[in-house]
């Protein structure tokens, strides 16, 4: 599947990159990070233009979480309950909640890089919720700065050993965000537990 997606990005070059880079920030399942390694890859080789896969990887990436928050604002609570429905989404949908309910916009920003597969649910949520606008767009830039800049050099410097260092990518994204979660869960119960003390 990852040599695949590197051919999509060899033969489609920053087109693949833009297109994947939005859908994923659309909850559309395409492992983005191996898009972007390769896009880093293949501008130390000279195919592309770094400072293009960058931006292109970047636009793409807030274009489609602005997306994202704007479905979330226009359907409201009533989208996110349709959403629900099914159990598997409901526990994610559950969990960028959880992160907006803590965190606000900085729950926006871990979520484009450190949680990601909670960002596209988080943008959802963070529109519904009624954040600003202006504070979404603002962490969330960052956060997309930060996910589509490791990527991508990660890609450009370690061209030679690409599928390798996808595959360690994908197996360490995992592992960050469950740890990530777990460490949320976990400051939310103390907190809980520190108001229950007070009132007590």
């Amino acid at each position: 599947m990852t040599e695949i997606l590197f051919g999509y990005v060899s033969t489609y070059g920053l087109a693949a990159i833009a297109i994947s880079a939005f859908l994923s920030c659309l909850a559309v399942p395409i492992p983005t990070s191996a898009m972007m390694l390769a896009g880093g890859a293949f501008a130390a080789s000279g195919d592309l233009v770094l400072w293009q896969v960058v931006l292109v990887a970047f636009v793409s990436a807030v274009l489609g979480d602005q997306t994202g928050f704007q479905i979330g604002r226009r359907g409201g609570r009533s989208l996110i309950a349709v959403l629900k429905r099914k159990p598997r989404r409901a526990d994610v949908i559950g969990r960028a909640e959880t992160s907006i309910r803590a965190w606000g916009e900085i729950g926006v920003f871990f979520s484009t890089w450190l949680f990601a597969p909670l960002g596209p649910w988080v943008n959802l949520i963070a529109g519904a919720a009624g954040l600003s606008w202006l504070r979404f767009s603002l962490w969330d830039a960052a956060g997309e700065a930060i996910w589509v800049g490791v990527y991508v050099s990660l890609g450009y410097l370690f061209r030679a050993r690409l599928l390798d260092l996808a595959t360690l990518v994908a197996d360490w994204a995992g592992l960050i965000t469950s740890a990530g979660v777990t460490v949320l869960l976990g400051f939310l119960l103390v907190r809980a537990v520190l108001r229950t003390r007070r009132k007590g």
